[in-house]
C-alpha cells in the first residue's frame, strides 16, 4: 500500500431540498492520524462519513484524498477504503470465517497465511468461538464485532467508521479502540464518528465537532 492518505474536507455540505443534513465542514486529516467526529444526533456525522466513503454526494464542497476527488468506481480508491457505515452486506449461508476468507480472496490476500490471520483477528475481537456461526445467528453485539472483523481484514489504509463501539460493552469498546489505534499507528488514516468519550480519547489525534443545522 502507498503511504497513508491525507483527507481534505473542503466546505463539504449536504442538503435535501430545504433540509440541511450537514453544514459546511472544513478541515484536514493528516496522513497516519485519526479524526474523531462528534456532535449531537442530527448534526451530520454519518452523512459526512458517507460523503468521505463515496456513497453519498455532497451538495457543496468536496472531499479530497491525496488531492483527488472521491470516486467510488475508481479501483484504487476502493482498495484504500475500509469502511463501516452500518451493518455489512453478508450472505446467509456463509459463516463468519467464510466471510473473512471471501474478503481476503477479493483483495489479494496470501492464501498460505489466511487461516492464521483470520484466527488472529477473531481472537483479538474476542469472537474466535463464533467462527463457524452464520451471521444471522449472532447477537447484535456479536454482529458488530463480526462487522469490525470484516473491516479490519481489508488491507485499506483509509478507515471510515460510524460508531464502531455501538452495542458493545465497556470492555469490548476498549478492545476495539485499541485495535483501531494500532491500525492507525501501523499506517492508516481514519475518520471515526463516536458518542463515547473513552473511545474518542483513545483514538483521536484531532476532533471535529458538528452542530445541528438550525432551519
Amino acid at each position: 500500500m502507498p503511504s497513508p492518505p491525507r483527507v481534505e474536507l473542503d466546505g463539504v455540505a449536504v442538503s435535501h431540498g430545504p433540509v440541511t443534513l450537514l453544514r459546511p465542514v472544513h478541515g484536514m486529516v493528516e496522513p497516519g492520524s485519526c479524526l474523531v467526529v462528534r456532535g449531537d444526533n442530527g448534526s451530520g456525522k454519518t452523512t459526512l462519513l458517507r460523503v468521505v466513503a463515496g456513497v453519498q454526494e455532497a451538495s457543496a464542497g468536496q472531499v479530497l484524498v491525496d488531492g483527488e476527488g472521491v470516486d467510488p468506481r475508481d479501483p484504487s480508491f476502493r482498495a484504500r477504503l475500509a469502511g463501516l457505515l452500518g451493518p455489512s452486506a453478508v450472505y446467509r449461508d456463509l459463516t463468519v470465517y467464510e466471510h473473512l476468507l471471501l474478503v481476503d480472496a477479493s483483495w489479494g490476500g496470501d492464501p498460505g497465511t489466511v487461516e492464521e490471520r483470520i484466527d488472529e483477528v477473531l481472537h483479538a475481537l474476542t469472537i474466535a468461538a463464533l467462527a463457524d456461526r452464520f451471521v444471522s445467528e449472532l447477537s447484535s453485539g456479536q454482529r458488530q464485532l463480526a462487522d469490525l472483523a470484516l473491516v479490519l481484514f481489508r488491507p485499506g489504509d483509509l478507515l471510515v467508521l460510524d460508531e464502531p463501539e455501538q452495542r458493545l460493552d465497556s470492555e469490548r469498546r476498549g478492545i476495539v479502540a485499541d485495535l483501531l489505534r494500532r491500525r492507525v499507528e501501523a499506517g492508516a488514516t481514519a475518520l471515526v464518528a463516536t458518542h463515547d468519550p473513552v473511545v474518542a480519547e483513545a483514538l483521536g489525534d484531532a476532533e471535529l465537532e458538528l452542530v445541528v443545522a438550525q432551519e
